[in-house]
C-alpha cells in the first residue's frame, strides 16, 4: 500500500469531504474509491481493437478528414 498527500483547493475538499460523508466513507477511502469508479469506467481498447482501427482505410481517412476540418475552424466541440 501507498501513501498520496495531495493538495486541493478548499472548495474541492468540501466537495469530497460532503460526498464521502454522504456514502458514509472517510475521505482518504471515497478518493480511492472515486478514483477506481472514473478509471474502470473510462473506455480503453485492446491492442487488437486498435490494430482493427488503424487497418481500417475508410475509417481512418474520415478521422484524418474530420481532425483536419476541425483544426480549420469548420466544426466546434462542444
Amino acid at each position: 500500500m501507498k501513501t498520496l498527500t495531495m493538495r486541493v483547493d478548499d472548495s474541492i475538499y468540501q466537495m469530497i469531504k460532503t460526498a464521502a460523508n454522504g456514502q458514509k466513507r472517510n475521505i482518504s477511502n471515497f478518493i480511492e474509491f472515486a478514483t477506481i469508479q472514473y478509471l474502470s469506467s473510462t473506455q480503453y481498447v485492446t491492442d487488437n481493437e486498435m490494430a482493427e482501427i488503424l487497418n481500417d482505410k475508410v475509417l481512418t481517412k474520415n478521422l484524418q478528414k474530420g481532425f483536419s476540418d476541425l483544426k480549420n475552424g469548420d466544426y466546434t466541440i462542444v
